[in-house]
């Protein structure tokens, strides 16, 4: 009489972990091409080139927050308005995922669709503001948006919640912008924003960026900016191009110790009326 041969514990569970692993394996490609899916969206809303303008260098720099699907809802853009005018926005979306980059798409899109009927900042942020709310959406979004004028040099900019931007000059003076501001875009029907009005007299940048650059666990907003506004005008002294001061700004963004979305739009200027 022959006996079963009783099965072997060791081969059943090397049967099991390896059932196991290519589990695993398959769950880590889905999420991996679920990553680089949120990512592609995430950069095919935003604008793919820069305006170019005789004595003005733009430089923009973007680092996308990619922990899991943590993809957020930071924005640039940079764009001539029909007057000849440059339209210049950055802003971020409430949340961290795919919801957040969809909507960061319709505030960027609407930004630019409004600004062909009304290209002042306080009441370009008023009607954006109310066409958000007429979407019914829970989310919001800060925004700072300027509009400057290249062959006289005034700037116009308003914020909506949005951190202040950071200025500095060739002649060695730099600082935090002191403009006032409004709520988020979304939350209140009715606001108006207040504009600031400033007129470039020397050559110099300016600096607009998100909360993720220069806030976080191990960095304070106060700190970070710090940083930046050194950073700028050791930049404005030296004459730096654009797109290596828009590198070194984002660097500071390494520092404050979270995987959060970190947008930077960086404009070198000469003195108006000069041409480079």
């Amino acid at each position: 009489m022959f006996r079963t041969r009783p099965t072997d514990d060791g081969d059943e569970l090397l049967a099991r972990l390896s059932s196991l692993t290519a589990q695993a394996r398959e769950l880590a490609q889905q999420q991996r091409s679920r990553v680089e899916l949120a990512i592609a969206l995430q950069r095919g809303m935003l604008p793919p080139d820069l305006p170019e303008v005789p004595g003005y260098r733009l430089a923009v720099r973007y680092a996308p927050a990619c922990h899991g699907l943590n993809v957020g809802g930071d924005w640039y853009d940079a764009f001539t308005m029909p007057d000849g005018r440059l339209g210049l926005s950055i802003g971020d979306v409430q949340g961290h995922n795919i919801e957040a980059t969809a909507f960061m798409g319709q505030v960027r899109v609407g930004l630019r669709a409004l600004a062909s009927v009304t290209g002042e900042p306080g009441e370009l942020l008023t009607c954006t503001n109310d066409l958000l709310l007429s979407l019914g959406t829970d989310l919001f979004a800060t925004c700072t948006f300027m509009r400057l004028d290249p062959a006289t040099g005034i700037l116009e900019s308003a914020r909506a919640g949005h951190i202040p931007h950071i200025w500095a000059t060739a002649d060695g003076r730099s600082g935090i912008a002191e403009t006032r501001g409004g709520p988020p875009l979304g939350v209140l029907a009715g606001v108006r924003y207040p504009v600031t009005r400033h007129r470039l007299t020397t050559g110099g940048v300016f600096i607009m960026l998100t909360d993720g650059v220069v806030e976080g666990p191990t960095l304070n907003v106060d700190e970070g900016l710090d940083r930046v506004v050194r950073l700028a005008g050791a930049a404005a002294v030296a004459g730096m191009e654009a797109g290596a001061l828009a590198d070194a700004v984002l660097k500071v963004a390494e520092r404050v110790g979270h995987e959060d979305d970190a947008a930077v739009l960086v404009v070198g200027h000469d003195r108006p009326g000069v041409q480079p």
